[in-house]
């Protein structure tokens, strides 16, 4: 269970208390490509559905893809064979808030569970989350999280966008202005809107700027427990194109909507804290004060705890093979493929404070040690936070286990160039290659079936792409050849 949201009730009688003056409530949960699928559920239906502890879902939301299309090669949880049959939506009462933007109507998160086996269905994205949370709780961690969305703003509608056949849209604001403190206030009641909405919503900003591109904004949430992290990553895209819709602006949180630009990261931060609350990778205060590790391999990692190095070992071994789960989709190799040039990384590389590589330290000397942690930079805005979490405390959590050694140094030093790091895979394909390899470490930490299952999913949508004539293409050949 993640962290209760504020004022999240903690029996029927707080709930129904809660809901005395609603007639209703909305309900969603997340498939694997991060969509929040729901519908409103009358409020007696509602109550009954949490008593009963759980109510029908169609498995088609498991069974087709982000626009509905039902993929040709059946898998396992929702096929024709078993009727597209009912999962079990088990309502999470700590996920309690209100949609400011919907007449303020109660909203709850679930989770499915197999009506067969009565275990948690193992692709849905908040269980297999919540399992790996509960494998770092079993080592004495609580693992923390915080999430960062580069999107860019369009001055489109979904008609419009059709009509244009997504083509020649138009951006909120034309130019580069990152930082800006003049940008925003062209449109001002938006920017505002999608701080101080998410707020009421529960989801606490840290930081709300423009970026580079035109109309581009980064929101960094606050950093908290994963399992709360992930619904407040998941539920800020919602609300933010929300809150569009009233302005005539679309949010798009696409990995790379323009070729020539800087694409949309979606930057993960990581710790662990103990049962104390202490941060797990930072060093003692008798090292801090000495001015770090006297045994020290690197200078890089000087402040980073034994248990930091074991971490960030593992996230250097298996980050290849889950690529799939921090860039879902086609489009977000297009980002990657910008390389260093475009702070987008391709290898498996880190450094303190480097914003060139995959991962970056953060710590003393130029932070706190309360404050030290790992901000990995490979996934894009288009990321389905629950498995992009689940992937990087996976493998972290498995370096401690296997108690892995650094295998090289940080970017810059000696021997360690871009021809000698390991190569992250740049394209779906291949990525989905290694994700599904029976020596991957995704099979290790995530088990076969999750494997087989999204695998299968990602390995649809190469294939709906492959079959696509682009507007390229045409652009290239249709006269010529």
């Amino acid at each position: 269970m993640p962290l209760p949201t504020p004022n999240a009730p903690t029996s029927l009688e707080e709930l129904s208390d809660l809901l005395k003056d609603d007639n209703k409530v909305k309900i969603a949960g997340v498939d694997v490509d991060g969509v929040l699928r729901g519908k409103i559920m009358s409020k007696s239906k509602f109550l009954s559905a949490v008593k009963s502890e759980g109510f029908g879902f169609c498995s088609v939301v498991f069974g087709w893809d982000i626009l509905d299309t039902p993929y040709p090669r059946e898998l396992l949880v929702a096929n024709r064979a078993n009727g597209y049959r009912d999962l079990t939506a088990i309502i999470d009462l700590s996920t309690y808030r209100r949609l400011p933007w919907e007449k303020n109507i109660p909203f709850f998160l679930c989770s499915f569970i197999d009506p067969d086996s009565g275990k948690p269905l193992f692709v849905d994205p908040r269980s297999v989350l919540k399992n790996v949370v509960k494998e770092g709780e079993d080592l004495g961690y609580t693992c923390m999280a915080g999430a960062e969305f580069e999107y860019f703003q369009f001055a489109e509608t979904p008609q419009s966008l059709e009509e244009k056949k997504y083509t020649n849209l138009t951006p909120l604001t034309p130019g580069m202005h990152g930082y800006s403190l003049l940008r925003p206030t062209r449109n001002l009641e938006y920017f505002h809107d999608l701080y101080d909405v998410a707020e009421k919503f529960g989801i606490e900003v840290e930081g709300h700027h423009t970026e580079t591109g035109p109309g581009v904004y980064e929101t960094a949430l606050a950093y908290t427990e994963a399992g709360r992290m992930a619904d407040n990553a998941c539920l800020f895209k919602l609300m933010a194109k929300s809150v569009g819709m009233k302005y005539g602006i679309m949010p798009s949180f696409m990995a790379k909507p323009w070729g020539d630009l800087p694409g949309c990261s979606g930057h993960i931060h990581v710790s662990l804290r103990d049962d104390t609350g202490r941060n797990v990778f930072a060093v003692s205060e008798e090292e801090y004060k000495a001015g770090g590790k006297k045994d020290a391999m690197f200078k890089d990692t000087r402040f980073l705890s034994q248990e930091g190095e074991w971490f960030l070992a593992g996230l250097l071994a298996g980050l290849a093979d889950v690529i799939p789960l921090l860039c879902p989709t086609i489009n977000s190799y297009k980002r990657l493929l910008g390389g260093e040039a475009m702070w987008a990384p391709d290898t498996a590389s880190y450094g303190y404070e480097s914003r060139a590589a995959s991962i970056r330290l953060i710590g003393p000397p130029g932070n706190s040690s309360s404050a030290t942690r790992f901000e990995v930079r490979v996934p894009g805005a288009d990321m389905n936070p629950y498995f992009a979490l689940s992937a990087i405390f996976a493998i972290g959590l498995r370096g401690i286990r296997k108690r892995l050694p650094l295998p090289y140094g940080p970017i810059g030093s000696p021997g360690v160039t871009r021809d000698t790091l390991v190569k992250l895979p740049t394209s779906l394909e291949s990525a989905t290659q290694a994700f599904k390899a029976e020596s991957s470490v995704a099979r290790e930490i995530l088990g076969d079936e999750f494997v087989d299952h999204f695998a299968g999913t990602r390995e649809h949508e190469v294939e709906v792409y492959r079959r696509a004539v682009t507007t390229w293409e045409v652009e290239r050949y249709l006269e010529l050849v």
